[in-house]
């Protein structure tokens, strides 16, 4: 099969996206594929360093205008075309040679764009994107959802549909497991401000309200008044309001920000931390938390949206709000061995379900039922 995979604008390094994308692409190949990979080209973005004030709409001129007339030259000879992430379902046209399939990794930004609350305001320009998006969507001639809460949104905004959504489970798209104590310290070396004396607590993600940094702030400041830790912020740097808040809470000094790691040194800090806490509002799927378990960290995690199900049963749960609830589960997880270590093993068993092998044959799968419909 002759697979053309239209990724993400690398210049905007959404990692995720551009991780699913390659995992994607090796997978295939792997699986005997003859694999293309389209990403919009850099071109107006070149002129970023002269107006980086306008670097948000530089790029939105080769994502719109740039990447369509290439995209439909590519389409020749190509079986399938994969869109890998659902913001670019902007990309199917309504007149095509070959089928279709997006990959709807959330629909949390096409909610917010429609006025519903998820954390997700859009501008103006943002409604009529997401619009966009959403039709995109509909003339889809297949569509993957991550998670049951992405296909029940997927069900609800689309409505009836040709060919009905489908639940396709992502894979790891870097190969994390448990990393030896001599190399996992070596690693954490990097790591500027880690006292790899004390333990810490882990969170990974970016400043925006539904990955509910603030609330991480306020449950550590609780669990720091029980015992001497750190709290280890990997992702974008925090927010200016965000500093101000661990200021008042007493916190500056065991606040690490270790930015944007490799996945290699981002294992290690998964394989050391003393947990792994998640307390989002909102989210599509929840990637790091099949991460974290993967190098044998235990996790904790609201029980928001699609978390109870790619947790599986595995990680301690509280609702978002609950912030004492969250600051008591670290606590006992910190002296109770027991837990930690059944946490651990269920961990473990549960990042099985999520095989890269396992996901790429139920895309093909999901390619031949589009390819041949009954």
């Amino acid at each position: 099969m002759k697979v053309l995979l239209v990724g993400n604008y690398v210049p905007e390094r959404q990692q995720s996206m551009l991780g699913f994308t390659k995992l994607m692409e090796n997978g295939l190949t792997r699986a005997g594929h003859t694999v293309r990979t389209l990403h919009p080209p850099v071109m107006f973005g070149r002129l970023n360093p002269h107006f980086p004030s306008a670097s948000k709409w530089l790029a939105y001129l080769d994502k719109i205008l740039v990447l369509p007339p290439l995209l439909r030259g590519a389409t020749r000879g190509v079986d399938i075309v994969h869109i890998c992430d659902h913001s670019n379902a902007i990309y199917v046209p309504k007149k095509r040679q070959v089928p279709y399939v997006v990959t709807c990794h959330d629909l949390l930004a096409v909610r917010g764009g429609l006025k519903e609350q998820t954390d997700c305001p859009a501008s103006r320009f943002g409604v009529l994107l997401q619009r966009w998006i959403l039709r995109g969507l509909l003339r889809a001639d297949g569509l993957a959802c991550d998670s049951t809460a992405t296909l029940e949104d997927a069900r609800r905004l689309l409505g009836d549909r040709e060919r009905p959504p489908e639940l396709l489970p992502i894979a790891l798209r870097y190969d994390y497991k448990p990393v030896a104590e001599r190399d996992c310290s070596a690693q954490l070396q990097l790591v500027r401000g880690l006292d790899l004396s004390k333990p810490f607590i882990l969170h990974v993600g970016s400043s925006i309200r539904r990955k509910n940094r603030e609330g991480v702030l306020r449950v550590f400041a609780e669990v720091a008044e029980k015992f001497d830790a750190q709290l280890v912020f990997v992702g974008k740097p925090l927010e200016p309001s965000q500093i101000e808040l661990a200021g008042n809470l007493n916190l500056t000094a065991r606040i690490v920000q270790a930015g944007e790691v490799p996945d290699k040194l981002l294992s290690a800090l998964y394989s050391r931390a003393l947990v792994f806490f998640f307390p989002s509002r909102f989210e599509g799927f929840g990637w790091p938390i099949i991460e974290a378990q993967s190098c044998g960290c235990p996790v904790i995690c609201s029980n928001s949206g699609p978390l109870p199900e790619v947790a599986g049963g595995s990680a301690l749960m509280r609702n978002v709000d609950d912030e004492e609830g969250f600051a008591f589960e670290i606590v006992r997880l910190s002296s109770d061995t027991k837990l930690r270590a059944s946490l651990i093993e269920k961990g473990f068993q549960n990042v099985r379900r999520y095989r890269p092998e396992t996901m790429i044959s139920r895309y093909v799968s999901l390619y031949m039922r589009v390819l041949s419909p009954q």
